[in-house]
């Protein structure tokens, strides 16, 4: 092996002293195939990591641990001792058998407990550095059950260590139901909030990379369109975004129209964005004590931290068991500091998720700039399991707390008992995003260059309302976006939660259209009204739709409004711009993901057609990226 792959490994693996970590840092930025290789160690060191937490966890039940206790206090008689025959074959047959139960047992059957106080300590350094550990032999290791944060006591008997999980994954995700055709006669109007997230689609990809196809429900259209980033131009009126609209015939049905939707947020110069107020919300619980979990949350804070200046503070919160405040308000031009109190945490205990959240927003908001973006990053795999767990709670909680004027980014990272519903949810009632971190890659491309969109705020509560013209419409569906419905009344009703765009994001929705005359599919016949007028005749227009937006400032309460009509024409998939080319490549790969109803005859080898055609400049490979994903998801239906 030559000596630079040696240093990629250990880079990937955390073993490298700091000085070679950033050299290796530095050229991860221009070496893609040092990335390639610290990506693919990773993904490996992973996959090992979850295969050996989820071996069987044999033991006794508390009710044989206690029936061994009640015989074992019982009185007996005492009983003739037979002394062993003088052959030389049985103590060691004996000392054999033993051996092979304490294997079996190890880790599972305790007998005795020592209650033990742990000073709860943010890992000073220390003189004599800790032995480096392989990974299957830190495995064996018990969970350490003590928070790295203040200096508070635990009691460490109290504290429930991880449970190991046997069997298939319990990864959770909140059930889809596909949109399907609505009648323009029966509902003219459709209303939606915005989705900036893409979290979905960095999942997705961790699963086809590594030889599954995902569960259906993990696929969420929406968020794997808006993956990628479009051409579209930015607004010059002063409004935060401008509004692009564009019509095609359907691909994988000609018959129909699709209709594109697509947002630009207004972009923002760098040098001039706001300060920033960060609280790092990391949770440190023994779940996250994987490669891919707090070694890359601590990695990915590492590239963010280093984007920082004079005009920033950070804190840093963790929650295991408890939660604490192990880094103080302090300055980005501090970087060090910073970097030292990320390097120092390690995983241990449970996951009071509630708690570690109540203190960062505390933080935050006592330290919040009136002029400048007041957020928190939570970095976790969504596993609550100690205090408010359950998602509705934890959702209420998040909702009140983003009354405040703090908004909230999510970070989801790892495998295996990841919780994509409880983070999802979180982003949405938090005024957030959400994304999905499964390499250094996605990282940079999150929190280095998207940096302005995931964490400046340019306009909250961002809503959608389509107006179908009976007259060219008889039908449509919205591809995506189950999860962000709202009634048509919502629109207008500034009370009512919507999604946030930031400063230079995309946001791109899909419409399929079945034009007037046709039948809407899976629309069943309404009878005549006895008591009202129908079938009044439409007003004369050559409008197809028209689209109305509202949103609101990012410091205000009441919306505005903008509307912008859409021409009905004729024009050929083939006319359409990449873009628009490409994100139907994408709603068609999500479709065959989910084993749609409405795919009709869509094929892979169709969405990796459409892919290939419309390329466009892809400067940083996503959307050939796209295409191999394709591929792969195609070779595991075969």
């Amino acid at each position: 092996m030559k000596t630079n792959e040696e240093k990629w490994t250990a880079y990937a693996l955390n073993e490298l002293p700091e000085d070679e970590r950033r050299a290796v840092e530095a050229e991860l930025e221009t070496n893609p195939e040092a990335r390639k290789a610290v990506e693919e160690t990773r993904k490996q060191s992973a996959l090992l990591t979850e295969h050996y937490a989820a071996e069987e966890n044999i033991g006794l039940t508390d009710e044989q641990r206690e029936a061994i206790y009640a015989a074992a206090r019982k009185k007996r008689k005492k009983e003739k001792i037979v002394p062993f025959p003088r052959k030389p074959w049985i103590p060691m047959a004996i000392a054999a058998s033993i051996s092979i139960l304490f294997v079996l047992f190890s880790g599972s059957l305790v007998i005795f407990s020592v209650v033990e106080k742990r000073e709860v300590a943010f890992c000073p350094p220390t003189s004599t550095p800790r032995p480096k550990m392989s990974l299957h032999k830190a495995k064996l290791r018990a969970p350490r059950q003590e928070l790295y944060c203040t200096g508070r006591t635990l009691d460490s008997s109290i504290v429930e260590p991880a449970k190991k999980q046997w069997g298939p994954s319990i990864e959770d995700y909140t059930e889809i139901k596909e949109n399907l055709f609505t009648s323009v006669a029966n509902e003219p109007l459709s209303t939606f909030s915005i989705d900036v997230d893409s979290a979905s689609y960095a999942n997705v990809r961790r699963f086809l990379e590594g030889g599954m196809l995902p569960p259906k429900d993990a696929v969420r259209i929406e968020e794997m369109i808006n993956y990628f980033d479009y051409s579209y131009e930015p607004p010059h009126d002063g409004t935060p975004f401008a509004t692009h609209l564009e019509l095609s015939r359907c691909p994988w049905d000609p018959q129909h129209k699709l209709v594109r939707i697509g947002l630009k947020g207004r972009v923002m110069d760098p040098a001039n964005r706001p300060p920033l107020n960060l609280v790092f919300l990391m949770d440190v619980s023994g779940s996250m004590n994987s490669p891919n979990k707090l070694p890359l949350v601590k990695q990915s804070l590492d590239i963010l931290t280093r984007q920082l200046d004079e005009r920033d503070r950070v804190s840093i919160v963790v929650y295991a068991g408890a939660s604490g405040l192990v880094l103080p308000p302090t300055s980005g031009a501090d970087r060090n500091k910073i970097l030292d109190a990320l390097k120092r945490l390690q995983a241990g205990g449970g996951t009071n998720g509630g708690q570690g959240i109540e203190l960062a927003y505390k933080t935050a908001l006592e330290n919040f700039h009136k002029e400048g973006v007041n957020r928190v990053i939570l970095c976790t795999d969504g596993d609550f399991n100690i205090g408010v767990t359950q998602g509705g709670d934890l959702n209420r909680l998040i909702e009140d707390k983003a009354k405040s004027g703090i908004f909230l980014s999510v970070l989801g990272f790892g495998m295996g008992n990841y919780k994509d519903s409880t983070l999802e949810g979180l982003a949405d009632k938090g005024n957030g995003n959400y994304a999905y971190i499964d390499t250094f890659s996605e990282a940079r491309k999150v929190l280095v260059d998207q940096m302005s969109g995931t964490l400046v705020t340019i306009a909250k509560d961002v809503k959608i309302q389509v107006e179908f013209n009976p007259a060219r419409v008889a039908g449509y569906r919205l591809i995506g976006y189950e999860n962000r419905m709202l009634a048509a009344e919502d629109f207008n009703d500034d009370t009512k939660d919507a999604g946030e765009i930031g400063a230079g994001h995309t946001v791109t929705a899909l419409y399929e259209i079945v034009p007037a005359g046709q039948t809407v599919n899976g629309v069943p016949p309404v009878d005549e009204l006895k008591y009202q007028v129908t079938g009044s005749l439409p007003v004369d227009s050559s409008d197809l739709l028209t689209v109305k937006l509202r949103y609101k400032q990012p410091d205000g309460d009441t919306s505005s409004k903008l509307e912008f009509p859409l021409k009905d024409k004729d024009r050929s998939f083939e006319q359409a711009d990449d873009d628009f080319r490409f994100a139907t490549a994408v709603a068609g790969f999500g479709m065959m993901l989910r084993d749609s109803e409405l795919k009709d005859d869509l094929t892979y080898d169709q969405v990796i057609e459409w892919a290939q055609d419309s390329l466009g400049k892809d400067e940083f490979g996503y959307r050939r990226e796209f295409i191999d994903l394709v591929r792969n998801a195609k070779a595991l239906k075969q």
